[in-house]
């Protein structure tokens, strides 16, 4: 289509309907100027204090100014850039969504329950757990990679794959490298990105089996989400279409009556019991779940659910910072710990270089979001001008959430943070014993001095007031974000309650967050294994993605691909967590190197090389940092890093004899320290071959590229739109004069009573005809 474009202009595609799309004025205008300008002082303000203050006095309240005021001056600017030079978004040109509405998987779907599904889908363990345990490495270092790893990496890959995504008919993350890199970097693309979801998923659902077992009022609360998004879906889709307002009060209240309805089973006798499920109920349990909200059409149960958490999972975050800033807790933990740099915390082993920024993952980078960006998302959002908003504004929620954490970390006691995050072995669990081992790790406060020595009252009391019998060794991360955040938020007056309420409020919180990344991941993983099929000859059906059988099938290999090592995890004697979880890490930022050289790759051909740095800056930082963190964990001579290392040890041990071996109390167990370090030796280096031959295929292309001025890539062909949908939250002054347009027409812009797929059956149609052949 040919339409001549300029600033204020409203862009019709059908004469019979009003405008699809609007052009806005260029430029920043006086007001934004000053805004931004004020935004720019404070932050450098806040800075300034984080940099240099030291002491006990470090307020909590400047972390989060600085971490507000940086988002939204790099949204503003650094994403209009990459929207303005590379991407170039036109809202004339249909999106997947509406081009192949269904019903089922495509659905063209309001931007706020849109950016609910998709904050919700990304943001899982990582931006809880990761930040919480690189604390042993004192505030400073976590909070500056958080916030400038976010705006300079992990929001621009989410952005540009989603927009890479939605060009591309929303095709998976392993299609799109495929298509970008040929046949043999494509294929070891599609094997690693998949291989390395399932491990990502599992590892998820094993840290929700942790924080929901023998828990009634989180099983119960979480539970009746289900039927709530089911009421939520139906009522937003054929009792009052389009009344997302209407829908979202009736989720909201019928979810606070669900948490208060978990404290009632809680104290419930015969309830109780009914809700308190093994870990290995717990883990059919998801699975069944697993796979109904991966089959189910989307608008039934994924999007709502999703969508009604957010409003859990974003109002508790802005309630914590509320608090933070009305109850000003100072920083408990150093601005660096000596942890950081002979590389012997208790939480992980390693140095600050690389080790900090694999275990901090999610909430400054995530592989695991260019699935979600190039699966559920694109498959759902109604313009393309929305997908800065969605894709960069997403990741900064969720990079909020890991600021919260870190805070909630580091302004509790030090003996309780390392008494709660060090191994069962080197504690001895009791607080006797707990007291003398971090009075012996030679704690400092943050002016230096020696801290004042714990004493075992120190634990128990700090057990009795969350209503634990113990808190030692609780290690994993989430427990003591559960605790850091139940120590400020029971100190704000008047609303400020017991501790023991919001330390289990907080655990719910923290199980609902990593619960809906797992329903949202294996419908991802679903499209991802039914794009990879497609490419065997014969088996072009599984390119559609809502044909029913195949989605079945591939979403029934999925569940018993992930649930299979859940069931392992859970009932290994060690805790599989303690297996799966730096696996974990590497392997989530490994993917993002995938993402990343893919989106560099289009970039390249696309001829746009001025702006290729922009993904090519964090694809070099991320690659760099994971293949020095996997080549420690390969190759280090010392047990406590190194997986063949500890593997030869416990041979060794084994060989002589021992009965016990590190925290291994009998033989059984050291066979079992032999098995799962071999499985992580093996995986670490198979992921690290995988993602280096798509890296040197990547350059390989780019250079192909740069030499023949670029290369045609494999965006699809755009078709019309005939729906109309704003680019952010609040209309423009432009916008509401087309909705306006759209309502004395007395037609619905965003399509939802012409769906499903009466936009364009013909493009539609011709899809399904070349996946009969």
């Amino acid at each position: 289509m040919t339409v001549t474009r300029h600033a204020g202009q409203k862009l019709k595609t059908d004469p019979a309907l009003p405008p699809v799309a609007v052009i806005e004025p260029g430029g920043v205008s006086i007001g934004q100027r000053i805004l931004f300008s004020g935004l720019g002082v404070l932050g450098a303000a806040a800075w300034y204090f984080i940099a240099t203050l030291r002491g006990e006095k470090v307020s909590a309240v400047w972390f989060v100014v600085a971490a507000v005021c940086t988002y939204l001056i790099f949204l503003r600017f650094y994403a209009k850039l990459i929207e303005r030079k590379i991407h170039r978004p036109d809202d004339t040109r249909a999106t997947p969504a509406e081009e192949f509405a269904n019903g089922r998987d495509f659905e063209p779907t309001n931007r706020s329950v849109l950016f609910g599904h998709h904050f919700a889908a990304i943001a899982g363990a990582g931006p809880l757990v990761g930040p919480v345990l690189a604390t042993q490495m004192g505030y400073l270092p976590g909070t500056i990679w958080i916030v400038a790893g976010v705006v300079l990496a992990g929001a621009v890959q989410d952005y540009m794959v989603l927009h890479l995504s939605i060009r591309r008919s929303g095709r998976s993350l392993g299609q799109m490298a495929r298509d970008e890199l040929g046949t043999v970097g494509g294929w070891f693309a599609l094997v690693g990105v998949f291989t390395i979801m399932i491990i990502l998923i599992a590892v998820l659902a094993i840290v929700i089996i942790g924080a929901l077992s023998s828990s009634p009022w989180g099983v119960f609360s979480i539970a009746m989400t289900i039927p709530i998004a089911f009421l939520m879906g139906l009522y937003m889709r054929y009792i009052r279409p389009g009344k997302v307002g209407e829908a979202s009060a009736i989720g909201v209240v019928l979810l606070v009556f669900a948490i208060a309805g978990g404290s009632l089973v809680n104290s419930h006798p015969v309830l109780a019991q009914v809700f308190t499920l093994t870990p290995v109920q717990l883990a059919y349990a998801m699975a069944i779940y697993g796979f109904l909200a991966a089959i189910l059409p989307v608008w039934l149960l994924l999007a709502p659910r999703d969508y009604l958490s957010t409003f859990m999972k974003v109002g508790t975050i802005v309630f914590l910072a509320l608090a933070i800033l009305i109850v000003r807790p100072v920083m408990s933990m150093p601005a660096v710990t000596h942890f950081a740099l002979d590389g012997k915390g208790p939480a992980f082993a390693g140095n600050l270089f690389p080790f900090l920024f694999i275990t901090i993952a999610c909430g400054a980078l995530s592989g695991f979001h260019s699935l979600i960006s190039s699966g559920t998302t694109p498959k759902m959002i109604q313009k393309e001008s929305q997908a800065r908003l969605i894709g960069y504004g997403g990741m900064l929620t969720e990079s909020f959430v890991a600021i919260s954490a870190l805070i909630a970390a580091a302004v509790i006691d030090q003996h309780l943070y390392f008494g709660m995050n060090a191994p069962l072995g080197l504690t001895g669990g009791t607080p006797a014993t707990a007291a003398t081992y971090t009075n012996g790790l030679h704690l400092l406060t943050g002016s230096g001095a020696p801290l004042q020595a714990a004493t075992p009252d120190l634990f128990s009391t700090a057990a009795a007031e969350v209503g634990e019998k113990s808190i030692i060794s609780r290690t994993g991360g989430a427990p003591t974000l559960a605790f850091g955040m139940a120590h400020i938020l029971s100190q704000i007056p008047i609303v400020g309650a017991a501790k023991a309420f919001w330390y289990h409020f907080a655990v719910m919180f923290e199980a609902l967050f990593i619960l809906t990344t797992v329903d949202a991941g294996t419908r991802v993983a679903r499209f991802m294994l039914s794009d990879s099929l497609a490419n065997i000859p014969g088996w072009g059906k599984f390119r559609d993605p809502s044909w029913r059988p195949g989605a079945w099938l591939c979403t029934a290999i999925v569940v018993v691909g992930w649930g299979s090592i859940v069931v392992m995890g859970v009932t290994d004697p060690l805790g599989g967590i303690n297996m799966l979880f730096p696996l974990f890490g590497i392997a989530n930022q490994l993917l993002a190197a995938i993402a990343l050289t893919v989106v560099f790759v289009v970039v390249m051909k696309k001829g746009l090389f001025r702006w290729a740095w922009i993904p090519a800056l964090p694809l070099l930082w991320d690659l760099t940092i994971t293949m020095w963190a996997s080549w420690q964990k390969i190759f280090s001579p010392n047990a406590s890093l190194g997986y063949w290392a500890l593997n030869a040890a416990a041979r060794a041990a084994k060989a002589k004899g021992a009965q016990t071996f590190s925290t291994a109390k009998n033989p059984h167990e050291i066979d079992m320290v032999i098995r799962n370090s071999a499985v992580q030796g093996t995986l670490s280096i198979l992921y690290a071959a995988l993602v280096l031959i798509v890296f040197l295929i990547g350059v390989w292309v780019a250079v192909k590229a740069l030499r023949q001025g670029g290369l045609a890539d494999a965006e699809t062909e755009g078709v019309p739109s005939k729906i109309f949908a704003p680019a952010s939250f609040v209309p423009t002054k432009l916008e509401k004069e087309v909705l306006a347009e759209w309502q004395a027409a007395g037609v619905n812009p965003s399509g939802d009573d012409r769906l499903p797929g009466m936009h364009h059956v013909s493009r539609q149609e011709t899809v399904q005809e070349e996946n009969e052949l």
